[in-house]
């Protein structure tokens, strides 16, 4: 590629983690190096939004795109679940990083083992929290994973919450003082959509660029989910799970629960008629 690529970021430490993770394998398998760009994102400045309430869809990836279409960044890193399900204008995913473990974690204070009040802003792991304990009440906690452990282990804010292990992992957080990490199976709770993926955003036309850095067996897995939010219109405002794992579909939504469903080949292949036939199974289409 010859001259360095400039990577645009957000500023939080998981994004940044996230950035460096991307840097390194360019310079690994392109001999290329990065200046990383950091952005903060409208996500980031509103703080205290409800993500829930005000549409967490964009709000993490609206000004990297912008940095992109100036010509400021050649690529801008996201996590894969924070992406709008429609292109941006002029933009494309040219891929994703080899995805990391996809779980999420439920985080317990110590000594809780059945938590009455647990903190989590996001639909879909409420719904399923509840399937797993009774008379459960919910709060929303945003913040950095090193902000939302303290609310937990060391101001009480609430018995629990739930993270993506890929986050902790990425962190290097591995435990946490007062608290207890409980990984979740995808038969007690379907991670969001994308979840684990670290996604690659660059000007439509120039994907061919960062071919040698792109993992293909996550691109095929998130094409399938990301189409099975798309046909649903599904955004932060509803409650939807989806990981496709290898010949299995781990599926979540409020209308039909948590669904297990066999997948071939070819729906990797086809995601979007998959995704037909599948909702349609469900009757959700």
């Amino acid at each position: 590629m010859g001259k360095k690529i400039a990577l645009a970021t957000r500023k939080s430490p998981l994004a940044l983690a996230q950035a460096e993770l991307v840097s390194a394998r360019l310079r690994e398998l392109l001999g290329v190096e990065c200046d990383i760009i950091k952005v903060v994102t409208t996500g980031d400045k509103q703080a205290e939004w409800s993500l829930e309430q005000k549409g967490g869809k964009g709000l993490f990836t609206h000004e990297l795109e912008a940095a992109l279409r100036r010509g400021e960044a050649d690529i801008a890193v996201h996590s894969a679940k924070d992406l709008p399900g429609d292109s941006a204008d002029g933009l494309t995913i040219a891929g994703y990083l080899p995805r990391e473990d996809p779980r999420d974690m439920l985080v317990l204070r110590n000594g809780v083992t059945s938590p009455a009040k647990l903190a989590t802003g996001s639909p879909r792991r409420r719904h399923q929290a509840a399937m797993l304990f009774a008379n459960l009440e919910f709060i929303e906690i945003r913040g950095n994973v090193d902000t939302r452990l303290r609310k937990i282990a060391d101001q009480h804010q609430a018995d629990g919450t739930i993270l993506a292990v890929a986050g902790c992992k990425r962190l290097g957080i591995h435990s946490w003082p007062g608290v207890e990490f409980h990984p979740i199976g995808f038969e007690s709770m379907v991670p969001a959509v994308a979840q684990g993926a670290v996604a690659i955003q660059c000007r439509v036309g120039e994907e061919a660029r960062f071919d040698g850095i792109l993992d293909a067996a996550t691109a095929r897995g998130v094409g399938l989910e990301r189409a099975l939010q798309n046909a649903l219109g599904g955004g932060c405002h509803t409650a939807l799970g989806a990981y496709a794992n290898g010949d299995t579909l781990y599926f979540f939504h409020e209308a039909v629960g948590l669904r297990t469903m066999p997948l071939a080949a070819e729906d990797f292949e086809l995601p979007l008629a998959a995704a037909a036939r599948i909702l349609g199974r469900l009757g959700l289409k």
